[in-house]
Formats: C-alpha cells, sequence, structure tokens
C-alpha cells in the first residue's frame, strides 16, 4: 500500500518521530502543492491535514513516516500522503472519526478534520499492528 505505483510522478519517505520532522513535512508539503499549483486555500488544507496527521503518527503510534507522492490519473494531478507506524492501533475507528472524540485531551478533530479537507482519505488500523492513513488532494 504504500510502494510507489501506477500514476505517481515523484515518492519519497520521510521519518515522523519529532516536531522537527513535522516542521520538515509541513515545508515539503507546501513545495509540491506549489508546484502541482494548488490554490492557497486547498495548500492550506493539505499542509494542515499533514501537519494533524503528522502529529497524530507521533504521538498516538509512536513515529512512523510518512510516503509524498505527486501522482496522476491521466486527467488529473495531485499529491498523495500515507502515514504509517507500528503503534498500538485504533480500537473503535468509526469513534475515532467521529468529532469531539479524543483519547489525548484535545479537541478530538485530528482524525475527522484531515478527512474533511482532502479529497481522499483511507485508514486502515490493526490492534497491536498499526495503522496506515492515506490522503490525497487533487489540483482542481
Amino acid at each position: 500500500m504504500l510502494e510507489p505505483g501506477a500514476g505517481m510522478t515523484s515518492h519519497s519517505v520521510m521519518p515522523l518521530t519529532t516536531d522537527e520532522h513535522v516542521v520538515l513535512l509541513r515545508r515539503v508539503v507546501r513545495e509540491r502543492a506549489i508546484e502541482l499549483k494548488l490554490s492557497l486555500v486547498d495548500q492550506t488544507k493539505l499542509v494542515t491535514a499533514a501537519s494533524e496527521l503528522a502529529r497524530n503518527t507521533i504521538k498516538y503510534g509512536g513515529g512512523g513516516e510518512v510516503h509524498v507522492a505527486c501522482l496522476t490519473d491521466g486527467f488529473r494531478h495531485g499529491v498523495r500522503l500515507a502515514f504509517a507506524d507500528d503503534g498500538p492501533g485504533i480500537a473503535d475507528l468509526g469513534l475515532a472519526l467521529t468529532d469531539g472524540y479524543t483519547t489525548g485531551g484535545g479537541l478530538g478533530l485530528g482524525l475527522s478534520g484531515a478527512k474533511r479537507l482532502v479529497d481522499d482519505f483511507d485508514i486502515d488500523s490493526k490492534h497491536g499492528e498499526g495503522t496506515v492513513v492515506v490522503i490525497v488532494k487533487w489540483k482542481r
């Protein structure tokens, strides 16, 4: 699921274990979004979603990595981010995607907020094995 696939024009992997990694990811995502000429609003949405998911990867997954790829489906161009960790997994995905649900004392908008900010959102989590969240933002 995380390997480069058809339609990917570039692919890089970055670690996610520190706040500095989150800052670097935000910069890389903004650069990719600018390269694809995403609108300023869509750039901001993508960077915000990336930041939330990166922080979740570190805080709840114990750290991991993110795969950043530019992609095309022949008609559209976009940015794909895949966040992966080997943490404890999410016990109840439905509950975790509910606005206001939190196990960490925050506002409970991380996963559900990120989902609203992007065009494609997929999450796979297995108890004791970790979580993978894949998001895509397409150029309009």
